[in-house]
């Protein structure tokens, strides 16, 4: 017996599509049968996420989006349209890292970054995309926050509070939207194996292998178990669950970097940073 496409019939924007996480969520997306428009700041990137999609029989587009810039983001959510002939479900994966430092020692001109991309953005996308799902009958969204979302973490603020600010922001757009038949939920991944989270520790392997201890499964994660969460909140598996934060963490959270071994516990799990910054302890 075969079974439909989970995705068969929608049609999905994928903000940040180009990046690692966010090109394994549109690949995805178009597995379970959703046509996908592709968008990113790097145009390059977002084609050939487009082309991988194609190549597989699938439906995609691309185009260039600066999230910072409300005229894009509307002309990203009409480009979706024009292509496909509605819009159904929204990703917003994008994201900017700021610097490892204190709060006094953070340049404003990061912070304002942080808040522009991992908050701001969502904001943008939601507010031109929500008309087009209400007319579509309804429809999913799916942001990308972070387990940091849900923590205090030293010199990490800017980043941390915009991921906790999505949080909750998703849960406004959640209830604002739940008359239209549009769900709204978050993701928050741990420590995804990617060449961005990797940056700080010089290698994917060094990264593996400092920082898969502090998960309770001993392992970074993977782009593709980041996607598989995200299709089943965008399908109709999850057609009861809106307003909540899909912890995808590989129980980092619960961790709390102390699992008891043989009587004993393991010591909270210090962080790796480059030379010249301050370490920092996870607690």
């Amino acid at each position: 017996m075969t079974r439909d496409k989970r995705l068969h019939g929608r049609v999905a924007l994928v903000v940040g599509g180009g990046g690692e996480i966010g090109g394994a969520i549109a690949r995805r997306f178009a597995y379970e049968g959703a046509s996908v428009l592709v968008a990113d700041l790097r145009l390059a990137s977002a084609e050939a996420v487009a082309d991988d999609i194609r190549t597989g029989g699938g439906n995609a587009g691309s185009i260039a989006i600066d999230v910072g810039s409300p005229e894009a983001c509307e002309r990203a959510c009409a480009k979706a349209v024009d292509l496909f002939g509605k819009l159904t479900t929204l990703a917003n994966v994008a994201v900017a890292v700021t610097p490892t430092k204190t709060v006094e020692e953070l340049a404003i001109s990061d912070w304002a970054e942080a808040l522009a991309v991992n908050l701001t953005a969502t904001f943008l996308t939601v507010k031109y995309a929500a008309s087009y799902m209400r007319n579509a009958g309804g429809g999913s969204i799916v942001n990308i926050a972070s387990q940091l979302g849900h923590i205090g973490v030293a010199q990490r603020s800017a980043y941390a509070t915009t991921k906790a600010g999505l949080i909750q922001l998703t849960k406004c757009i959640a209830v604002e939207l739940a008359p239209d038949n549009i769900r709204a939920n978050t993701i928050s991944p741990g420590s995804i194996d990617t060449d961005r989270s990797s940056r700080a520790y010089g290698s994917r392997e060094n990264a593996r292998r400092i920082r898969g201890p502090a998960h309770l499964l001993g392992r970074t994660g993977r782009v593709d178990e980041v996607a598989f969460a995200a299709a089943f909140l965008a399908s109709n598996e999850a057609s009861f669950i809106t307003g909540t934060d899909l912890l995808v963490d590989g129980g980092y959270l619960a961790f709390k970097g102390e699992m008891p071994v043989k009587g004993s516990a393991t010591p909270v799990l210090e962080e790796v940073i480059p030379e010249g910054q301050r370490p920092i302890t996870k607690g």
